[in-house]
């Protein structure tokens, strides 16, 4: 029985300190923003998502990890189909290199809640070579409310509700642009 334990104990710390190193707190990746070692914060939602929520003034440039697809709607679920966006890896290690930055730089990705899009898209880059890459926990608007008049509304955590500048203006030069 103590073996059990023992094994679970130190199977459940290799889980806690793995996902500890992914994810980062909102506030932490804030103040890594304004410190002068570069980082790289990216928006990894789909630009018309930013458009209609806003989006953190610190990010410095939004790569979409998935985009909807206005031409497949999922009627079970009431919502578009999204898909990976298979250039994404390769667009944010085109960016590091536009700004001068490696390969080695802390990449740090940020979706609306932090767990659909901000750890796999964190992962991914990882897998891709990105060693430092992290996701913002509870990401843009952070949960949902469970209880209350306003149970359901993103009011909990996350960037938008602590504190933290953001905007509800787009920025033409960071917003993912088809036509560019």
């Amino acid at each position: 029985m103590n073996r059990l334990v023992l094994m679970l104990t130190m199977v459940f710390g290799v889980f806690t300190a793995q996902a500890s190193e992914l994810g980062i707190t909102v506030e932490e990746a804030y103040a890594k923003t304004q410190q002068e070692k570069k980082v790289l914060l990216i928006d990894v939602r789909d630009p018309v998502e930013i458009m209609f929520i806003g989006s953190a003034e610190a990010a410095d440039i939004n790569i979409p990890f998935m985009l909807v697809d206005r031409s497949r709607y999922n009627t079970e679920r009431n919502i578009f189909a999204m898909d990976i966006n298979q250039n994404f890896a390769q667009q944010v290690k085109d960016e590091l290199a536009k700004r001068g930055l490696d390969e080695n730089t802390e990449v740090i990705t940020m979706c609306r809640s932090g767990s659909e899009r901000g750890e796999p898209s964190a992962k991914v880059l990882r897998e891709a070579g990105l060693a430092n890459a992290r996701y913002v926990i509870h990401g843009f608007q952070g949960d949902a409310l469970k209880e209350g008049p306003q149970a359901g509304m993103r009011l909990q955590n996350g960037w938008q509700n602590s504190g933290l500048p953001w905007t509800r203006t787009l920025n033409p030069d960071k917003i993912y642009r088809e036509d560019r």
